[in-house]
């Protein structure tokens, strides 16, 4: 039998090795699980993080009808990213406040979408190796794999696994707030990998779930709206031009959906967030020089992970200075170098495309809120850096087979070591700033942070200095004006308070925290009238300010209005279930209403939440001596002075309930051990 003549338009096709075995999806998967867990173990032990609070489901919405304004009542959430909330109020419901759960989670969809990346590359190779011999991926699955394994061999991996354990990843990885970035990208792979199907087969119901995971990824994070402009970038790589019909077209509602998406986030940021004001003042022309900037600092950061930092310096961009012009030029002159290497290779400049495009929320043409802090963060290159992964996986797969896996293997061993270590200054809020004050000393909002925390924990001492380099670094930063004022106010120096705290409301007049505050430092001043007219402010400004309204109740209910006390501390705990301190003050103040029934229920939840307060311990054994349950009562009191031996009125309490008992001479020793401690108080 005669070979068939082949026509002049058919290209040659030379013989190639069989394909070799594919491990199947689960266990590469698994394998990739593995690695991640391996590089990261030290963040899943890690806590939540500075405003991880505004974004694990709070109680006002844990019930059905919280997720239903999730939804559909802007403003609710920190951003409105419904689906990503949707996730936080499931994990909620599994495992409530734990932290495990939520970095476990983190860490699974980073591992899927780096699992998802490599699948993806290897399923645009094999279509690139067919599109470079003029086949169709249908014509000849087997013939293109195999032209591609020549060309590429394991390049989707090497990126795959760059991108698994480089140390800019750690950010979006460790931080649990950022699962609105791993989640995305899972959604945003997806919907590239169907978007593939779709082109391939021109399949409605390919189309329809692309088009479902792209809404998904966008209700997660909008930076994803620059996937179908990705798309067109990946075509034009493949093909080397675009049509109108097939490329163009069928991406039009997405573009559509994508604009609209971007349009509401720049919106929210502005209005909800506050994303406007002298930190954004930026011109027509210092806008292009930061984008020039940020695109070489993302770059830079990509190619020699150095000094990564959770805030890194903020840059003042002027027009005037003439070597800030340098970064602009430079990436212009980057672009229009890889536009004329097109001619013999089109992956460098569809790769630098898509890496800026995707970069292009962040590049400073729109305002962002974290600009306040920095014009850069690790976690805005999460999904940009999976193009700049790509083309170094293609050129590690240019070297020699082993010299190539060997190559790969070291960096991607390296990088594991620097995730680890980076991934251990997630560890908590208090590791956490610190590591990011050695290598940016000036980062104020580290510095103001800090200092929130260790007054918190009663160091107002070791707080003061950090309260004093926020101040200034920005001396009008109303946050740091409240933080000074509470800050002194711990100190015993209420009346340093008053100032910076009227400074800040000067700045901020709605401004529930420095009301808070202030009350609390008029109330030590014995201003008490003032102090509860600036808690009442703080609650009418914030209703669900849980804080307010216990001290509101505290105010009312130390001027003897016991009565009006109770609603503010019912609101209280309403606000916050787990308020220990509320619950007491409730029973307190229900017992010297005369109503001791409804008051013990209060003592035993404070002692529920908090067993080792001898706050709780002593309120309830007064409440249980008033009922006449002298043996509890006693029991309590003895516990509230094995936590806290210096509590004189414990002393003088148990020295009742022993004597009602019967105990005389240990009635007499507690007694005089109460006068000891207070002299002429009993």
């Amino acid at each position: 039998m005669k070979r068939p003549k082949r026509s002049a338009s058919t290209p040659e096709i030379t013989a190639v090795a069989p394909e070799p075995g594919r491990w199947p999806m689960v266990a590469i998967f698994a394998l990739v699980l593995a690695v991640s867990l391996a590089a990261y173990y030290p963040a899943l032990a890690g806590d939540f993080l500075w405003d991880d609070s505004g974004h694990v489901t709070n109680p006002a919405l844990q019930s059905w009808s919280g997720l239903w304004r999730i939804w559909f009542e802007v403003g609710v959430t920190q951003q409105y990213y419904p689906l990503l909330h949707t996730a936080f109020w499931i994990e909620h419901r599994l495992w409530g406040d734990a932290p495990v759960g939520y970095h476990v989670v983190n860490l699974l969809q980073h591992a899927a979408a780096a699992t998802l990346f490599g699948v993806l590359l290897r399923r645009l190779f094999d279509g690139n190796a067919s599109a470079s011999t003029g086949l169709r991926a249908s014509d000849s699955d087997a013939v293109a794999a195999g032209l591609q394994r020549r060309r590429y061999p394991r390049a989707e991996w090497f990126a795959a696994g760059l991108f698994l354990l480089h140390p800019v990843c750690v950010e979006s990885v460790a931080w649990i707030c950022e699962q609105k970035n791993t989640l995305s990208l899972v959604l945003y792979l997806g919907a590239a990998l169907a978007y593939l199907r779709f082109d391939a087969g021109r399949s409605p119901r390919a189309y329809a779930v692309a088009t479902l995971l792209f809404v998904g990824a966008l209700l997660t994070k909008t930076v994803t709206a620059s996937l179908p402009a990705a798309l067109l970038v990946v075509f034009w790589w493949q093909r080397g031009r675009l049509g109108w019909r097939r490329e163009v077209k069928p991406l039009l509602p997405w573009f559509a959906l994508g604009t609209g998406g971007g349009l509401f986030t720049a919106h929210f940021e502005r209005v909800l967030i506050g994303a406007q004001g002298t930190d954004f003042t930026l011109g027509a022309l210092e806008r292009p020089l930061l984008a020039g900037r940020v695109f070489w600092f993302y770059l830079g950061k990509l190619a020699w992970p150095a000094d990564l930092s959770f805030v890194y310096p903020r840059w003042h961009v002027d027009a005037a200075v003439g070597w800030q012009w340098l970064f602009l030029a430079a990436a212009l002159g980057l672009l229009a170098g890889l536009a004329w290497w097109s001619r013999r290779t089109r992956g460098p400049l569809a790769a630098a495309l898509v890496f800026g495009g995707s970069l292009f929320p962040v590049l400073g043409f729109v305002n962002v809120y974290p600009f306040v802090f920095s014009y850069v963060a690790d976690h805005f290159q999460y999904l940009a850096s999976l193009a700049v992964f790509a083309l170094a996986g293609v050129g590690l797969s240019f070297l020699p087979r082993s010299a190539g896996t060997i190559t790969a293997t070291l960096l991607a061993a390296l990088c594991g070591i620097l995730t680890w270590n980076q991934a251990s200054d997630y560890r908590d809020n208090v590791t956490l700033y610190e590591a990011t004050l050695r290598k940016n000393p000036d980062a104020w909002l580290a510095h103001h942070n800090l200092a929130t925390i260790l007054v918190d924990r009663g160091r107002p001492d070791v707080a003061l200095p950090h309260i004093e380099r926020t101040l200034a670094l920005r001396p009008d930063y109303p946050e740091a004006l409240n933080n000074l004022g509470n800050c002194v106010t711990h100190l015993g120096r209420a009346a340093e308070a008053i100032a910076p705290l009227e400074h800040a409301l000067r700045l901020r007049p709605r401004y529930p925290e420095a009301h808070n505050n202030l009350g609390i430092a008029l109330m030590a001043l014995g201003r008490n009238d003032e102090g509860l007219a600036q808690f009442t402010e703080a609650s009418k400004i914030n209703p669900s300010y849980a804080g307010a309204r216990f001290n509101l109740g505290l105010a009312l209910l130390s001027s003897g209005h016991a009565s009006e006390a109770i609603p503010h501390f019912a609101a209280a705990v309403r606000l916050q279930p787990d308020y220990a301190d509320a619950e007491v003050n409730w029973g307190d103040a229900l017992l010297l209403s005369d109503r001791l029934t409804e008051a013990m229920p209060h003592y035993e939840a404070a002692l529920k939440l908090q067993p080792e307060s001898y706050v709780a311990h002593f309120s309830f054994g007064r409440a249980l001596l008033r009922a006449g349950r002298y043996d509890d009562a006693i029991s309590h009191f003895e516990q509230a002075l094995q936590l806290n031996p210096a509590l004189a009125e414990a002393h003088q309490q148990l020295a009742v309930a022993l004597g009602q008992s019967g105990r005389s001479a240990e009635a007499n020793a507690h007694l005089l051990e109460a006068r000891r401690l207070r002299p002429g108080a009993f």
